[in-house]
């Protein structure tokens, strides 16, 4: 009975300590690279997450996760946590960007204990990288989703403009969700994206995308919980096809998004209303960003139009060799790294974006 129940308590501090047990490795003490995750419930950020497991699986680096739950004040807390616990290398997929202070303290706590860190997907500024010689960034240009968003939205519209155009007033209303505020992937997605699809139409001669809600002066809709939740698109959308429809002669004509899991719940949303069902049902177009599964899925069944590749494996890939400088080969972090896109002056590797149509 005591060994039971031994057992159950080794259980409940490891959940409540670190939200999940060592993935490789006897307990958290023996991890060598901690990874700290902004949120286990964004879609695109598990799909990191089980590439970078496998990656430090098969490389024999032990290690450990953390989901910071979107609240920075856990994260900093589970960073400190893994620094007493003799962390060789601190991964950071950091929770708040609005300011530098947030990872301004990890690199400090990183610094002082003399660990290597690594940044990845959620940008940290320059100057915050170049304050430690052991810290890296790996993630891609926040500008290029957005641009490459924006011509993939003007290229579709133009190819098929007469059939989005549903009232026939010669414009295409869209609504768009942004996602974070105070992001830069999401400022400049939500800048871009209409940009340049804007830059492609007028060009042709065709006028320029009209916001769906003339009352509203920012043009997009954010999620309030700071989490680009599948929720949060589908209840936004919901409740503008109550007031926009195709029957009121004011329908949404086109779906912009700043990530696929906001693209999930607007199509779920769609679906209710009778659209996007595949097959023969009517079409509005829907956009996102990262190239999920369930993504593509929805573009192969006809439900989606397109979206931005965010290779979470090559993301994966990228932060395993720079695991593997520190932990196997005891070397500098970017040993070895010098024919990846870096950018000048700077510690930060760059990920390419694709688009992807299906």
């Amino acid at each position: 009975m005591k060994k039971i129940i031994t057992i159950f308590l080794m259980l409940a501090l490891c959940l409540a300590v670190f939200s999940g047990c060592s993935r490789n490795g006897a307990g958290g003490s023996a991890a060598d690279v901690h990874v700290f995750y902004y949120t286990y419930s964004d879609t695109y950020i598990s799909s990191v997450r089980s590439a970078l497991d496998r990656e430090l699986t098969d490389a024999g680096i032990s290690f450990q996760d953390y989901d910071g739950g979107g609240s920075q004040t856990t994260q900093t807390e589970q960073i400190q946590t893994a620094i007493t616990k003799g962390a060789k290398l601190i991964v950071v997929n950091i929770v708040n960007t609005g300011s530098d202070d947030a990872a301004s303290g990890i690199v400090t706590l990183a610094r002082n204990a003399d660990i290597p860190v690594v940044f990845f997907n959620r940008e940290v500024s320059d100057a915050v990288i170049s304050s430690y010689d052991k810290c890296a960034f790996v993630g891609t240009r926040a500008e290029e989703a957005g641009i490459l968003q924006g011509q993939m939205i003007g290229e579709y519209l133009l190819e098929n403009y007469d059939t989005i155009d549903l009232n026939g007033d010669g414009e295409i209303s869209y609504i768009l969700f942004k996602g974070e505020e105070g992001n830069n992937e999401a400022i400049y997605r939500t800048q871009y994206s209409v940009e340049e699809a804007n830059k492609l139409l007028t060009d042709a001669g065709k006028p320029a995308l009209r916001f769906y809600d003339t009352s509203n002066p920012n043009k997009y809709l954010v999620d309030k919980n700071g989490q680009w939740s599948a929720a949060a698109a589908n209840e936004y959308m919901v409740t503008a096809l109550t007031s926009y429809s195709e029957a009121g002669g004011n329908m949404i004509e086109l779906v912009i998004c700043n990530n696929d899991g906001m693209a999930e719940g607007a199509v779920s949303a769609l679906n209710g209303a009778g659209y996007n069902l595949g097959g023969n049902s009517k079409m509005i177009p829907v956009f996102g960003v990262d190239a999920t599964d369930a993504a593509q899925n929805l573009i192969k069944d006809g439900k989606m139009s397109g979206t931005i590749k965010q290779d979470a494996t090559e993301m994966a890939e990228l932060i395993e060799e720079l695991a593997e400088n520190i932990i196997i080969d005891k070397e500098n972090l970017l040993e070895g790294m010098e024919n990846y896109n870096i950018d000048e002056g700077v510690n930060k590797i760059r990920i390419s974006y694709s688009k992807y149509l299906g």
